[in-house]
């Protein structure tokens, strides 16, 4: 079940607890995919908050938001890049996609696999997809004041395991936001802290979200080989006639 767009954009823009998560998952996803130069950069979910860094160098940056979220214009004082589709009908053309992110749309859809069909349509030849899920073991996942604490959280496992059934290639996991989710003060304040050591001790430390990077994959169709047999032999010895074997020698009787 999709949370309200305005509950999503309230989380995000107007409480320092929904920057601290946004700039954790952002800067993660900007270590990840460093630049998108004449790319064309696709956001499914409210994936909005993490596209900004891309408007300036993608060739284009679509913000997609699902039907039952609702939508809301994208970026503010900007030109609008947002738009409300169906799960698994975006109006997009096929392939024309070289980076998604999906942030807030795969744990909440009651549709996923036809949600992941549709990624892997509308993803390019070698595109890349990021999948951003609530980590089943963090606490984020256990706290319903965020977006994290609703929906189907993952394990990196679990989460490669289904992209690969619908014929993405997971290329790496990683984790992030380390901080706890909680509006205090102190907490608020030592974010940075808890994100470095988050990133450096990962296997000791279970982040707020995994993020599986996954790309597309197509391979040209084999093609039979040639048969080895011959339809239309030459026929250059055509009304030679077959040879005879000589008939055997007749055994000579010896009179004494």
């Amino acid at each position: 079940m999709y949370l309200d767009v305005l509950d999503l954009r309230n989380f995000y823009y107007r409480t320092q607890l929904g920057r601290v998560a946004q700039r954790a998952i952002r800067d993660r996803l900007v270590e990840m995919w460093p630049e998108a130069k004449g790319q064309t950069v696709v956001g499914f979910g409210f994936a909005a908050p993490l596209l900004r860094p891309y408007l300036d160098q993608a060739r284009r940056v679509i913000a997609v938001m699902p039907a039952p979220q609702g939508v809301m214009p994208w970026p503010a004082g900007m030109e609008n890049v947002s738009l409300l589709a169906e799960e698994a009908s975006w109006p997009l053309e096929t392939g024309m996609v070289d980076k998604l992110v999906v942030l807030h749309g795969l744990e909440p859809s009651e549709e996923q696999p036809d949600l992941l069909d549709e990624c892997w349509r509308v993803l390019g030849p070698g595109g890349r997809a990021i999948f951003v899920v609530p980590n089943r073991s963090g606490f984020w996942a256990r706290t319903e004041g965020t977006p994290f604490g609703f929906g189907r959280p993952y394990s990196a496992n679990q989460l490669e395991s289904q992209l690969r059934r619908h014929s993405f290639v997971p290329e790496r996991a990683v984790s992030a936001l380390f901080a706890p989710p909680s509006h205090r003060r102190f907490w608020l304040r030592t974010a940075g802290m808890w994100e470095r050591a988050g990133r450096r001790f990962a296997p000791w430390l279970a982040g707020g979200v995994v993020m599986v990077e996954v790309s597309k994959q197509v391979y040209a169709p084999r093609k039979p080989g040639l048969t080895a047999a011959v339809t239309r032999p030459l026929k250059a010895l055509e009304g030679v006639t077959v040879p005879k074997p000589l008939p055997a020698p007749r055994a000579w009787a010896v009179k004494n």
